[in-house]
């Protein structure tokens, strides 16, 4: 029987994680002398006006709600910390929560890693979506619901220190990843739609757009102006976010601190009024990143005056400042007459919209859709398995010379665990996390399948400033086997932090070559790191029997680990971005240029254009079983043109003896037709996996700018051993065989397009 179990978000350690259902951020005990929600309690005199009445369109709510609040309780609420207005019986709200990993830390809500209320801990998942906010919320430990994830800038430099927080280099990926994302957040689920107007929390997409610097060689993201081409913004910097748009339907918006092309990001009103609102339809908040209205005066010298900052971001389309720019200069901008009152009742509007849409106008939310969700909710063990199926899932085997893992459960006698990270609690989460439910590390994972097993962290940490190696060998010498842990962590790579190297440390490197000789058998090398590093050292030695890279795998990381390496999980991750050698770190990380440039030596960015050596593809990953495609006969593999076009009078257009057609120029019935290619998968080991299909398409000629190949389709099949499955993939001509022009236009060009999976091919021609 042939089994097909496809899964959007199967391709990698980031992206296999977005169909997890728990996350939140604990924010601050309620005040008791706010009240706790409102329009509610029969005594208060608001429950009788318009703005109450859940029985009118939200619209005609929000607007009688603004029309009651003065200047300054309407300037007061432009804030990420928005203070009650008790005359109206509003309480106070707070913007700002995180949701990258689970419940994440802020300043206000614990004191190290404590949560400050009846809930202790929440569910850590390599990445998350959400219930745990509702459930925080309901019990008073909350008093917002609109979360800051997930970030969906493209991982385009290694170094970049947030690259670690995305779900890697490609932007189909990046965009699917976004809409599962926003869905699990905002408990729309993976059909879309089911839930209306209404919200179980909200999620933002970030950092919105061409944000991928942090603090590199003196360079920082506040005043950094990125150079970016029409054509890159076209087909990678923008296309995660009209994904998050307009098919996830998220309710909020980041834009970032940067400049893109001279402009700040949150005062480019072509960007948040004109794209995001206008093309896309965006409906939702815009939220600056912290601070980055004050920066557009303070820093980057855009605005001369704070009112100008002010004006400059209102009028662009911006709603809520995180930071306190708005509220110390928004009424100054209205007497200096450099902003109308209607620009901040409209970003009112979006604002007071999104917090009736999560029912925080609609009487005591316990009461409502999701007012049953309670502390059971929170590190629940459904939540914790899927923690685990997360990690497990995301997890790739680079290396298994001679099919050295798994280790025999029964053969294996004794074990050494060697490395700084073997023993780590802090590092399997990663940043923008808090304190777990619990936690496994890599030692105490093995520990579950070993008797005899030996410890050493080899290193004080990961920058191995006080290396242990003699001791580390010796520990080694008297083990059957040994699993070296190492890597990186938030010391090396971070917000605010860029890498300037793509290697481990020395003494680290040094660590594990000389265990690894040392050893009665190769060694298993485990990575812990948000980028990639170059590893030829070790995949290249002999003594180096297996690698494995498993990002920063959540709470359940050090079980996932112990469960491939001794065969009980069958590792099917791939990686989310290119492993480029030391030798990128010549490339300028400013340079935001995707594609090569030849003349200059420049060798382009990410695998759809990258041309210079590699460490690992992106993509690559292997398992314990050895899987075939084949593709079937596809019914139509031809695509005609000519007689799709929305005008007669259109003409074909000529680049380099090649014609081609601007997508918009091409009628919907062309757009809306799905190709259906599939693919036949058929594992040939002795162990059941899930295995991630990864569907490219590659032009006949790869000049002009269009990338080397693109993924346009990634799922997962679940096979046992020797079994075969068919799997569909959905193409559309206008999506999946255009690429963007020098003008930043998608264009679709003639010839031959080969879709590839492994090393098998089908052609699909486009006829003009």
């Amino acid at each position: 029987m042939q089994l097909k179990k496809p899964s959007l978000l199967s391709l990698v350690h980031i992206t296999s994680l977005a169909l997890a259902l728990a996350l939140a951020l604990l924010l601050p005990l309620a005040d008791s002398t706010r009240p706790p929600f409102s329009c509610d309690s029969s005594d208060q005199p608001t429950k009788s006006y318009p703005f109450c009445n859940t029985t009118l369109p939200i619209n005609q709510r929000v607007h009688d709600l603004i029309s009651r609040l003065t200047l300054d309780e309407k300037i007061s609420q432009l804030v990420n910390t928005a203070p009650p207005i008790p005359r109206l019986g509003i309480p106070d709200y707070e913007w700002w929560s995180e949701a990258l990993h689970g419940i994440a830390y802020f300043s206000t809500v614990h004191t190290g890693m404590r949560f400050n209320g009846t809930i202790q801990a929440a569910t850590s998942f390599p990445q998350a979506v959400g219930k745990e906010a509702r459930a925080l919320y309901n019990i008073g430990q909350a008093t917002g619901m609109t979360f800051w994830a997930p970030n969906i800038n493209i991982f385009r430099d290694p170094r970049w220190g947030r690259g670690q927080e995305t779900p890697g280099e490609d932007p189909v990926v990046t965009g699917k990843y976004a809409v599962s994302f926003v869905r699990g957040i905002q408990g729309d689920t993976f059909e879309g739609g089911k839930l209306g107007e209404h919200l179980q929390a909200s999620a933002c997409c970030k950092h919105f757009t061409a944000y991928d610097l942090d603090n590199w060689k003196g360079v920082n993201r506040f005043v950094f102006d990125a150079k970016v081409s029409q054509q890159d913004l076209a087909d990678t910097y923008m296309p995660p976010f009209r994904s998050c748009i307009q098919e996830g339907k998220a309710s909020g918006i980041m834009c970032a601190y940067n400049r893109v092309n001279g402009v700040p990001n949150c005062a480019d009103y072509n960007l948040l009024s004109k794209t995001a609102r206008g093309q896309w339809g965006f409906n939702g908040y815009i939220t600056s990143d912290c601070d980055a209205v004050s920066i557009i005066h303070e820093k980057q010298g855009y605005a001369k005056l704070p009112e100008d900052a002010v004006a400059d971001v209102l009028k662009a389309g911006m709603d809520v400042n995180c930071g306190n720019y708005l509220k110390y200069y928004t009424k100054s901008a209205v007497e200096k007459k450099k902003l109308p009152i209607s620009e901040i009742d409209r970003a009112l509007h979006n604002l007071f919209s999104v917090r009736m849409r999560l029912g925080l106008f609609n009487g005591n939310p316990v009461k409502l859709p999701f007012g049953k969700i309670g502390p059971d909710q929170v590190c629940s063990q459904e939540h914790q398995n899927l923690a685990l199926e997360a990690a497990r899932n995301g997890i790739v085997l680079l290396k298994n010379t001679n099919k050295l893992l798994p280790f025999s459960k029964v053969k294996t006698t004794s074990l050494a665990v060697i490395g700084p990270n073997a023993n780590a609690t802090r590092t399997l989460l990663g940043n923008y996390a808090g304190p777990p439910c619990k936690i496994v590390t890599p030692l105490e994972g093995l520990q579950n399948y070993v008797k005899d097993i030996r410890y050493h962290p080899g290193c004080n940490a990961v920058n191995c400033s006080d290396p242990m190696i003699d001791q580390a060998v010796e520990v080694a010498k008297g083990a059957e086997y040994v699993v070296l842990v190492v890597g990186l962590d938030q010391t090396q790579e971070r917000e605010e932090l860029d890498r300037v190297d793509l290697v481990l440390s020395p003494n680290q490197q040094n660590l594990i070559s000389t265990v690894a000789r040392a050893t009665k058998n190769p060694v298993v090398l485990v990575l812990l790191s948000g980028g990639p590093v170059d590893i030829n050292f070790a995949k290249y030695d002999k003594h180096i029997g297996s690698i494995l890279w498993a990002g920063y795998p959540g709470e359940a990381g050090g079980r996932a680990l112990a469960e491939i390496i001794f065969g009980d999980h069958n590792p099917g991750g791939r990686l989310p971005v290119t492993w480029y050698p030391q030798s990128f770190i010549k490339v300028l990380m400013t340079d935001m240029r995707m594609r090569p440039e030849p003349s200059s030596g420049y060798p382009g960015r990410t695998y759809r254009f990258y041309k210079g050596p590699k460490v690992y593809e992106f993509g690559y990953g292997l398992s314990y079983s050895n899987y075939s495609y084949e593709f079937l006969p596809v019914a139509q593999n031809k695509v005609y043109l000519n007689n799709q076009l929305k005008s007669p009078k259109v003409e074909l257009e000529n680049s380099n003896a090649l014609k081609y057609l601007p997508v918009s120029e091409i009628g919907t019935e062309l757009c809306d037709k799905r190709i259906l290619v599939t693919v036949r998968a058929q594992n040939h080991g002795d162990l059941a996996g899930k295995h991630p299909l990864l569907l490219f398409v590659r032009r006949e000629k790869g000049s002009n700018g269009r990338p080397v190949k693109q993924l346009v389709g990634f799922q997962s099949v679940i096979l046992n051993a020797g079994e075969r499955a068919d799997v569909e993939f959905e193409l559309s001509p206008c999506e999946h065989l255009s690429t963007a022009n020098e003008e930043g236009l998608m264009v679709i060009e003639e010839g031959s397009h080969f879709l590839s999976i492994g090393e098998k091919e089908s052609e699909i021609t486009v006829v003009l």
